[in-house]
């Protein structure tokens, strides 16, 4: 059984399709076919049956993905600590995170960390917490920033960056921004009788929103639910409601027709932090960046953003 054996059996089981597994692997079909047949004749089962153009995994070639896959990770895994001993510089991270932190903290975190490791790549990867938290856990993501990090977990680890406070979002011209104004803030009970534009349920800021309503004694009445946060920024610019957001989503980055407002009353706070899979090694090239971030965000705790 050779690696080219394996990678083309792999494609061709993901994409069930064996064109576009040629075309995925910028080889011709017949090559592809023809390493297939090989790999079914050396092993003496069938792997794929046909389904119209497309191809369908056997029992045999379902049990074979599950290994194949498990090889192909450990030689990447290999490949990329090989890489990184030579030094940390070099490195490649792949490296998840949540919308909250696309507009700003990322962008800052990354521009200072490459103005001292130039040579340092990412391969970053945007979803929901619990994806990026799965992904970790399959070793599909060497680290992830999350809210909050893991903790008490048998396979992730992680620590806190920092505590920021979560904001309301009110259309500028919103009766309640006269009284944020003068009393500094809004108790979060006085957004209650408001339409809100929120998360997904099962996303982790629709829960920080649900729970915070709770504890302030009612239920927000939904308006739009949405998964990505310039659509939510926009629904509150046009005046279609109101929304609770991360402040470190709004940092040089409030809609033009929007205000931001501090909650008071209790404030509704949310920890950042990293995760990482305590049952893999890590390269030189992620202790290094696990380094810059606790030295980061010290002085971005000490300074303010």
């Amino acid at each position: 059984m050779e690696l080219t054996q394996i990678r083309y059996f792999v494609e061709v089981a993901r994409r069930e399709h064996v064109t576009e597994a040629a075309y995925a692997l910028n080889v011709a079909q017949s090559a592809v076919s023809r390493q297939i047949q090989n790999l079914e004749d050396e092993l003496g089962v069938a792997l794929f049956v046909r389904d119209g153009r497309r191809v369908r995994l056997t029992a045999a070639g379902s049990v074979l993905l599950e290994h194949m896959e498990n090889v192909l990770r450990e030689i990447e895994a290999a490949r990329r600590r090989l890489e990184s001993l030579v030094s940390p510089e070099t490195g490649r991270i792949r490296l998840g995170f949540p919308s909250s932190l696309a507009s700003y903290m990322l962008p800052t975190v990354l521009s200072a960390y490459r103005r001292l490791h130039p040579q340092t790549s990412f391969e970053l990867h945007q979803g929901m917490i619990k994806e990026l938290l799965e992904k970790v856990a399959a070793q599909a993501l060497d680290l992830a920033f999350v809210t909050p990090p893991p903790r008490g977990d048998r396979k992730l680890s992680g620590f806190v960056l920092f505590d920021e406070e979560m904001v309301a979002l009110l259309p500028a011209d919103h009766p309640l921004t006269e009284r944020a104004a003068r009393e500094g803030g809004l108790p979060f009970a006085a957004l209650k009788e408001e339409p809100f534009i929120l998360f997904r349920p099962g996303m982790l800021l629709r829960t920080i929103v649900d729970e915070a309503a709770r504890a302030a004694g009612f239920q927000p009445k939904v308006a739009f639910e949405g998964d990505e946060m310039e659509t939510v920024k926009g629904l509150v610019a046009a005046g279609l409601g109101v929304a609770v957001l991360p402040e470190v989503s709004l940092i040089e980055n409030v809609p033009r027709s929007a205000v931001k407002v501090r909650i008071v009353d209790p404030p509704i706070r949310r920890s950042v932090g990293i995760a990482y899979d305590t049952a893999r090694p890590r390269t030189p090239a992620e202790e290094a960046f696990l380094a810059f971030l606790k030295e980061f965000f010290r002085d971005f705790r000490r300074f303010g953003a």
